[in-house]
């Protein structure tokens, strides 16, 4: 049971995410790397300040290391010519390095976002900050059970009348699709992590081949 219980947290952790960020922001998800509030872009600012690139470093691929170096070094000489210069170079170290960490990520560049970091990548960074994880998880765990009750509650009751007529039958099936399209996307979700799939797949199994009381 214990060992049920930890796989049970880790699904609604990791499939919570998923789900709240694509109710937040239908279609591609907004990465927060590229916003001028984020952690990538704060740290390069503070880098520059010192003086110092190595706490950036890290926000590359190794392969790019070199580049990065480059950039700074042409960022601090250019920067010390006066305000204007030093606003140019700035920038010009902020999108060098903006890209490469994006493209070390395998997407586009786009472009520096002078917009707020989405509330659950604040809340994802805060808990960092914070030393645990616990208040994140209960509030995107009740965000996603809530989800999953309304959509099952609805094919539920869809399903009571959808033998009285073929509109009835369609309104079932409607609910019956989202709803499943709306769990089988959670599901796709866990799985895809890295180190998820067996746990919750043996689980699953588990599940489905556990005596129900009926079986002889």
């Amino acid at each position: 049971m214990e060992l049920r219980q930890t796989v049970i947290m880790g699904v609604l952790f990791v499939a919570a995410g998923a789900l709240i960020l694509s109710m937040i922001l239908p279609g591609t998800v907004r990465a927060h790397c590229d916003t001028m509030n984020g952690p990538v872009i704060s740290q390069a600012k503070a880098a520059i300040e010192k003086g110092d690139v190595r706490p950036v470093l890290k926000w590359v691929k190794k392969d790019k290391e070199a580049d990065i170096r480059e950039a700074f070094a042409q960022t601090v000489a250019v920067r010390a010519k006066g305000p204007e210069a030093k606003e140019l170079a700035d920038r010009y170290f902020l999108e060098t390095l903006v890209r490469l960490h994006r493209e070390g990520e395998g997407a586009p560049y786009t472009g520096l976002k002078d917009e707020p970091v989405e509330p659950i990548v604040a809340m994802a960074d805060k808990a960092l900050a914070d030393g645990s994880a616990d208040e994140m998880i209960q509030k995107i765990s009740a965000h996603m059970a809530a989800a999953i009750r309304e959509k099952f509650n609805k094919a539920k009751e869809a399903a009571r009348n959808k033998e009285t007529s073929v509109e009835a039958g369609r309104q079932y099936v409607e609910a019956y699709v989202t709803y499943m399209h709306f769990v089988e996307g959670i599901h796709s979700a866990i799985v895809s992590v890295p180190g998820h799939s067996h746990e919750v797949t043996a689980e699953v199994g588990a599940d489905e081949h556990e005596p129900t009381g009926h079986e002889h």
